[in-house]
C-alpha cells in the first residue's frame, strides 16, 4: 500500500494542497492581532500603567489600618488590645499632583503604543499575504511561459521535419522550456515560503494559503500630500507616544521639586485595649481612647539628594524634548519617502501595462512569422523573454504600491 501510494503522481502535492488553510486579508488580521507577542506586551503595558493611574489617585485618599495583638506576662496576666488608625498626607508639595500627571502620560503613551504595535503587526501580515499572492501571480505568468515554451518546441520540430528549420531552434526551445519550468519551481517555493510566514504570524501551524476578498489594484490616496505630511506629524503613533513621553518627563520635575516642601500628615486612630489574669478569671478595661496627630516634617539637608534628583528629572525632560524633535523630523521625512514612492509606482504601472500590450502584439508578429518562415528563433524567444519581463514587472509595481500604501498606513497609525 505505501509503495503505490508513493508511486501514485500527485498524491504528495494534493496531501500538501489540503494541509493549506486559507484566509482573508481581514480574517488573518484579527488573528494575527490577538497572537502578536508585541500587541499582547502592549495591551499588558495599558494594564500596568492604568494601575499606576488608579494607585496615583488613590494617594489622595486617607490610609486605613487595623491592628490587634495580645500579650501574657508574669505567667498570670496578660493583655489584649485592638486599634483602629487612619492617616492622610495633607499636602506633599504638589507630588500627589504630579505623579498623576505621570501616570496618566504614561498610560496615553502605552495606548498610543498599542495603536502602532497594530499596525506593525498587520504590515506583517500584509508583507507575507502579498508577497504569497505576488508569487502566486507570477506562477501564472511562468505556467503562460511554459504552455508557450511548449508550443514553440512543437513548431520548431515541425518545421524541422519539413526542413525549414535547423536542430539549433529545436535545442533553443527545449532551453527555453527547460528555464520556464525552473522559474515556476522557484516561484513555488516563493509562495510557501510566504505562505509559511503568514501561518506563523496568524498563528497557525502549517502554510496560509491568502485569499483577497476583492481585486488588488492600486488605488490612489485621495488626501493631498500636504494633508497626509500633516496628520502624520500631529497623529502618528510614534509622535503620540513621544509627546506622552515629554509630558511624564516634565510631571517628573514636578515630583522632584516637591522634595524642597515640607509634608504635613494627618493621622489618627482609636484602641481598644484590655486586662486579663489567669488566677483570678475576668477582664479590666486597659488603655482605650480616640488620639489624633498633625504632624510636619521638613528635610532640612538630605545630602544634596534632592539636587540630584531635579538634575536627573531636567536632564529627562530634555532628552524627551530631543526624541520628540526627532521622531517628528523622522515621521516627515519616512512620510515623503513613501509618498513619493507611491507617485513614482502610479507613473511606473501606466508605463508597465503599455509595456505588457507592447509586448504582446510584438510577440504575436513574431510568432506568425516565424511560422511562416520568416524571421529565426532566436527573434522569437527574444520576443517571449521581453513579454515575461513585462508580465513580472507589471506584477511586481503592482505589490510594490499596495506594500507602500500599507507602510504608509502604518506610519499613520489609520486607514487611508
Amino acid at each position: 500500500m505505501l509503495l503505490a501510494l508513493v508511486l501514485t503522481p500527485g498524491t504528495s502535492s494534493a496531501q500538501q494542497d489540503s494541509a493549506w488553510v486559507s484566509m482573508t486579508l481581514e480574517e488573518a488580521f484579527t488573528r494575527a492581532l490577538k497572537v502578536s507577542p508585541q500587541v499582547v506586551q502592549a495591551q499588558g503595558t495599558i494594564r500596568t500603567t492604568q494601575a499606576a493611574e488608579r494607585s496615583a489617585f488613590g494617594a489622595y485618599l486617607p490610609g486605613l489600618s487595623l491592628s490587634a495583638n495580645s500579650s501574657l506576662g508574669n505567667g498570670s496576666n496578660g493583655s489584649t488590645s485592638a486599634g483602629l488608625s487612619a492617616s492622610w498626607d495633607v499636602f506633599t508639595g504638589f507630588r500627589r499632583r504630579s505623579e498623576r500627571q505621570r501616570a496618566q502620560a504614561e498610560s496615553q503613551s502605552a495606548e498610543a503604543q498599542l495603536v502602532g504595535q497594530r499596525f506593525t503587526v498587520e504590515l506583517s501580515v500584509e508583507r507575507s499575504f502579498f508577497d504569497a499572492l505576488r508569487a502566486e501571480e507570477l506562477m501564472a505568468v511562468a505556467r503562460a511561459r511554459i504552455e508557450r515554451a511548449k508550443e514553440g518546441v512543437g513548431a520548431a520540430e515541425r518545421r524541422l521535419t519539413v526542413g525549414s528549420a535547423t536542430r539549433s531552434d529545436v535545442l533553443r526551445s527545449q532551453l527555453e522550456l527547460n528555464t520556464a519550468q525552473e522559474s515556476l519551481l522557484q516561484l513555488e517555493n516563493q509562495r510557501l515560503t510566504a505562505a509559511l510566514s503568514l501561518g506563523r504570524l496568524v498563528g497557525v501551524d502549517g502554510p496560509v494559503d491568502p485569499a483577497p476578498s476583492g481585486p488588488l489594484e492600486p488605488t490612489p490616496i485621495q488626501a493631498s500630500r500636504e494633508a497626509v505630511i500633516s496628520s502624520l506629524v500631529s497623529q502618528a503613533p510614534s509622535v503620540q507616544s513621544a509627546e506622552a513621553a515629554v509630558l511624564a518627563a516634565e510631571a517628573g520635575i514636578g515630583t522632584a521639586r516637591s522634595q524642597y516642601y515640607p509634608t504635613v500628615r494627618l493621622s489618627g486612630g482609636y484602641n481598644l485595649g484590655y486586662n486579663w489574669g489567669i488566677e483570678d478569671p475576668g477582664f479590666s478595661s486597659g488603655r482605650t481612647g480616640w488620639s489624633v496627630q498633625l504632624g510636619l516634617s521638613y528635610s532640612i539637608f538630605d545630602g544634596f539628594q534632592r539636587q540630584e534628583g531635579m538634575v536627573r528629572a531636567t536632564t529627562q525632560a530634555e532628552v524627551t524634548q530631543a526624541l520628540l524633535a526627532d521622531t517628528r523630523r523622522a515621521v516627515r521625512a519616512e512620510a515623503e519617502r513613501v509618498l513619493s514612492q507611491l507617485q513614482l509606482s502610479e507613473q511606473r504601472i501606466s508605463m508597465a501595462r503599455q509595456a505588457v500590450e507592447v509586448a504582446e502584439e510584438d510577440l504575436r508578429v513574431q510568432q506568425e512569422r516565424y511560422r511562416l518562415g520568416a524571421t529565426t528563433i532566436l527573434e522569437l524567444l527574444t520576443s517571449q523573454a521581453a513579454l515575461v519581463e513585462a508580465q513580472n514587472n507589471l506584477v511586481s509595481l503592482r505589490f510594490d504600491y499596495l506594500l507602500s500604501r500599507a507602510e504608509l498606513e502604518s506610519i499613520l497609525g489609520r486607514k487611508l
